[in-house]
């Protein structure tokens, strides 16, 4: 496989640490962690791993590894502590600082703008993405990123899973801000579309060289049966999970299928920002963890999980999903399927041609309750191996586009509202220690590249 990135992946608010320091404003993660039942044990990213004085072991860590690329984000709130105004020189003064290292390291830095760290100021002044505003706030902090590093960056993400960002924070109430509603989430992602586009505009306007796109999440829906309800029923849940904020930034509109079922709570572009919409992505970005069978009625037998799932907004869809109970899961019950990865591949592929992919995260939790089982993580070897081998599949014999693969994650780390009992790390990082110790899948890892490029 040449000329294709094989990185690993982080999240600023789950491993910078650093929320006092450096001129850096409060977050809607900050204030969530505070409230009473929110986050396991009432763990926060205070400290996390303590990236933020200690980036020069991750870069390290990157080059032992053997990396071609490290997708990280930057905190909106270290940039601009209340979300607007001018840059805060010691927050850009930071990225810089890690992108020339990167880079000296012979690393391509693969930046995303956003992975869910909101200024508080904006959540709790402005109504955060309820609010339209927040799509010019947002385009003016991208300004700002790419007049910093764009001269060096080449690779730009806008947004990581607006899905979770509507529905885990707007529709369920598992995320900031914790609201629960059945329309917030569909009006949030669409201001969150909105703002994707404005930052692409200013992108594109100002002629900064590269590439900018979108990453979205999806798990694959497999048909329970091969029968026309139950094909509908998977194609409907797929639609919904990745087709809600790929189609508007590829064909200008949302899925038809949604407008269809959704009717008027969906929200309209006008042709101005279908204009705009519609094209604004150079590559499309996945972040896949799983599959479920999907279907038209409810299963009977084992392995039913009912309407809900990990779907989202499992109303509207009205799609039952269910499992095999032969399947292999993870720490957080996530089914290992392999060769669902490919299918879901070859659907976006299909529905839109003539755009690379870039898987952005791959990865599972283990298990791991002593240092000993940590660092022997045989589960998450044997998951490397069989992803990897199903996207080299997707490659070699499908001939689809795939350009980079990113696993979740360099380390254990802050695991939103698991706290640190989710473990998804290359790299062992207890909470006390923050020791950077390599397990057993950093070295199969590191091997699989090396096999990868010698294909």
């Amino acid at each position: 496989m040449k000329n294709f990135l094989w990185g690993v992946a982080t999240a600023s608010y789950q491993i910078e640490g650093g929320v006092r320091e450096g001129g850096r404003g409060a977050s809607v993660w900050d204030a969530f962690c505070r409230i009473p039942g929110r986050v396991h044990g009432t763990d926060n990213g205070d400290v996390a791993c303590d990236s933020f004085h200690r980036y020069a072991e991750d870069v390290k860590m990157l080059k032992l590894l053997g990396v071609d690329a490290y997708r990280f984000s930057i905190a909106w709130p270290r940039i601009q502590p209340t979300g607007r105004g001018p840059a805060n020189p010691e927050g850009i003064a930071y990225y810089n600082a890690l992108i020339d290292l990167l880079l000296a390291n012979g690393i391509t830095p693969f930046v995303t703008l956003y992975h869910w760290d909101l200024p508080l100021d904006l959540e709790l002044a402005h109504d955060g993405w309820r609010n339209r505003e927040l799509v010019d706030d947002f385009a003016a902090y991208a300004r700002i990123c790419f007049d910093a590093f764009g001269d060096r960056v080449r690779h730009w993400i806008t947004f990581n899973e607006p899905w979770c960002t509507s529905v885990l924070g707007y529709g369920l109430g598992a995320f900031p801000p914790g609201r629960t509603d059945p329309d917030e989430p569909y009006r949030v992602g669409h201001h969150l579309l909105l703002a994707h586009a404005a930052a692409v505009r200013c992108f594109r306007e100002g002629g900064y060289p590269g590439v900018i796109g979108i990453t979205n999440n999806c798990d694959w829906r497999e048909p329970l049966t091969d029968s026309p309800a139950d094909r509908d029923a998977a194609e409907r849940a797929v639609q919904f999970f990745y087709g809600w904020f790929t189609d508007p930034v590829v064909r200008g509109d949302y899925p038809e299928l949604m407008r269809e079922r959704l009717g008027d709570r969906l929200p309209r572009f006008t042709p101005e920002e279908q204009a705009g919409l519609k094209g604004s992505v150079d590559f499309l970005g996945l972040n896949h963890y799983s599959t479920l069978y999907a279907s038209a009625e409810e299963p009977a037998g084992a392995g039913d999980i009912g309407p809900n799932g990990n779907g989202g907004m499992s109303d509207d869809q009205q799609v039952f999903l269910s499992v095999d109970p032969s399947w292999e899961q993870t720490d957080l019950q996530w089914n290992v399927v392999p060769w669902g990865f490919r299918k879901l591949l070859n659907w976006i592929a299909r529905r839109y041609p003539g755009l690379p992919i870039y898987v952005t995260e791959n990865g599972c939790a283990v298990a791991e309750p002593d240092a000993v089982t940590a660092l022997d993580d045989e589960p998450r070897c044997r998951f490397l191996r069989s992803y990897t081998d199903a996207l080299r599949a997707a490659v070699r014999e499908d001939a689809l586009d795939i350009r980079g693969y990113f696993c979740w994650s360099l380390m254990d780390n802050f695991e939103w509202a698991h706290g640190y009992t989710k473990r998804f790390g290359l790299l062992r990082v207890s909470p006390d220690q923050l020791e950077r110790v390599p397990k057993r899948s950093f070295y199969v890892y590191q091997q699989l590249i090396k096999e990868a490029k010698n294909d």
